[in-house]
């Protein structure tokens, strides 16, 4: 069973509180270190989704870190909490990088972790954020975004995306539209990076979530098979590049 340990770093005056997530059964035995997988949540914030998907990664025997991004004063149950600092962090990509940048520098720094194997998966916000890792150069093997926002103040140039890049996009995904997927693509191309780019037609925006359809919003739906289809692309990129 995984066991589940808070993390927490201080950025730029705010407190992040994440959880550490390792197995505790069936994994890798021993003190590591152990290939890792940064979580990144969204734009509501970090909860149970999130800390579940570690949960899953830890139990296949990865060390699980989701961080939260958000100050530990924003509260999840108000919109405008959450929204504020979600805002806050898009509208200050420079601070945004930074702070991913703080966070990957200490779990990095863990004994426990292999800093030599680390991805990064993260959901729309955090897809957004994951990309934004593969652009700004940090060295980690893989970086997975699922229905992330796309567009980018600073563009990856040549030789700075050092893991192999995926994207999982909805063909009906208003935050995420056809023509950012393809600008991608060609900012991918134009870098030289490693890249794998996956539209799934009539899918909408946080398609991996299944309680997505409760916010009632235009444009945002759950698709269990698109959910399923991108997780198992995760898993057989993760097996490859953290092995």
């Amino acid at each position: 069973m995984p066991g589940t340990e808070p993390i927490e770093i201080a950025h730029d005056g705010a407190r992040l509180r994440g959880v550490l997530v390792r197995s505790m059964g069936d994994g890798p035995a021993g003190e590591g270190p152990f290939p890792t997988v940064l979580v990144l949540h969204s734009g509501v914030g970090l909860y149970d989704f999130y800390r579940d998907k570690a949960v899953e990664l830890a139990a296949l025997g990865y060390l699980a870190v989701a961080p939260n991004l958000f100050d530990a004063s924003v509260d999840l149950t108000r919109p405008d909490s959450y929204g504020a600092a979600y805002m806050g962090l898009m509208e200050n990509p420079a601070q945004l990088r930074a702070r991913l940048a703080a966070w990957l520098a200490v779990v990095a720094a863990r004994a426990e972790v292999d800093a030599a194997r680390i991805a990064a998966i993260g959901y729309c916000f955090g897809g957004h954020c994951a990309l934004e890792l593969a652009r700004s150069g940090a060295d980690l093997r893989a970086f997975v975004s699922y229905h992330g926002t796309l567009k980018t103040s600073a563009p990856a140039t040549p030789g700075t995306v050092r893991g192999h890049v995926a994207a999982y996009c909805g063909a009906e995904d208003p935050y995420a539209p056809m023509d950012d997927v393809i600008a991608l693509r060609q900012e991918l191309e134009a870098a030289g990076a490693a890249y794998s780019l996956q539209v799934f037609g009539g899918v909408a925006h946080s398609f991996t979530d299944p309680h997505a359809d409760r916010h009632d919003h235009p444009g945002i739906r759950y698709d269990p098979l698109a959910a399923k289809l991108s997780w198992t692309g995760t898993l057989a990129l993760l097996e490859e590049v953290l092995a």
